[in-house]
């Protein structure tokens, strides 16, 4: 009685130092590096971020979201039945997700990232990334995958950690080209609808909010400074229009111009770099990774397969 009675003892107090180790994994963001991970991180000045990995493999792929949208919409099935992003990557490779802060989880509730002072630049938002890459743990290199305004911060984050980027795909992604491909005052009128927060929103002044011309300013600085490496690059641009709906009513020639200038932004993202591949979602307005994920996923499978075997490419 006496042995087991030790034995028990001993299997409990392990057992307690096994939680308390995890808990203190998880306080720090250590240990997101293997196995699944989602909590909050700490990146410096008492600041949280939320992040969420899964899988296993190098290179991590790291998903950035488009504007005001948290980590969710990667895990997001469009309809019963259809396959997510995020889950089917991660079963032949490690990624991650995570929320900027001033993220939405829906129109009426901010993300699970600590809120910031507002607006923000492309610069920022790279720093926190880098930080919290940093922070958590998470070698690289890495596979960036961005949606629309995530594809600034991702170009920028490659110009600046060059080494750390081995592959991409931008997915329907904002191009700094689309301000010169408009006339001064569609682009106004194109940024104005960035400003305004989502109908129903309790604190407009934490949502995101993007100084968006000094955003281009960096990225174009940044490029000219230091253009991509050469790396496996997937563009997917969307076929279907834009859905103007929620800000309407707009001048007639509006969404036909926005549309014209968009694609021919598209085009010069595909040639950032040489032997890239532009493929255009012919079912798809801009949500590809909901509307076709199944070809988002495809191209992030392609370029991870690049990245492991340079001769697949």
């Amino acid at each position: 009685m006496d042995n087991l009675y030790r034995l028990r003892t001993l299997v409990s107090l392990l057992g307690l130092i096994l939680l308390s180790a995890l808990l203190l994994m998880n306080a720090h963001g250590e240990g997101s590096q293997n196995g699944d991970f989602v909590g909050l991180v700490e990146i410096g000045n008492g600041r949280k971020i939320f992040l969420q990995c899964r899988g296993a493999g190098t290179p991590t792929v790291i998903f950035e979201s488009g504007y005001r949208t948290g980590a969710d919409i990667w895990s997001t099935q469009a309809e019963p039945g259809s396959a997510a992003v995020f889950p089917e990557v991660a079963i032949f490779t490690r990624v991650c997700a995570y929320d900027r802060p001033g993220t939405l989880l829906d129109a009426d509730h901010l993300g699970r990232s600590d809120p910031v002072k507002m607006p923000r630049t492309a610069q920022d938002l790279v720093s926190d990334l880098h930080m919290l890459l940093e922070r958590a743990h998470i070698p690289g290199p890495y596979v960036m995958v961005a949606h629309s305004f995530g594809g600034m911060f991702v170009r920028l984050y490659a110009s600046i950690y060059p080494d750390e980027v081995v592959g991409m795909v931008l997915v329907d992604a904002l191009s700094e080209n689309l301000r010169s491909e408009l006339t001064p005052e569609r682009w106004k009128l194109y940024i104005s609808f960035l400003a305004e927060p989502p109908p129903g929103l309790e604190k407009p002044k934490e949502i995101e909010t993007l100084d968006v011309d000094t955003s281009f300013d960096q990225i174009q600085k940044a490029k000219t400074a230091r253009p991509l490496r050469r790396m496996p690059l997937v563009v997917l641009t969307h076929g279907q229009p834009f859905d103007l709906t929620p800000w309407q009513p707009l001048p007639a020639d509006f969404p036909g111009a926005l549309e014209k200038a968009w694609q021919a932004a598209q085009d010069a993202q595909a040639m950032l770099v040489p032997g890239s591949r532009h493929i255009v979602a012919t079912k798809s307005s801009h949500d590809i990774e909901l509307q076709e994920s199944k070809l988002v996923i495809d191209a992030i499978r392609d370029v991870v397969n690049a990245v492991r075997d340079p001769k697949s490419w």
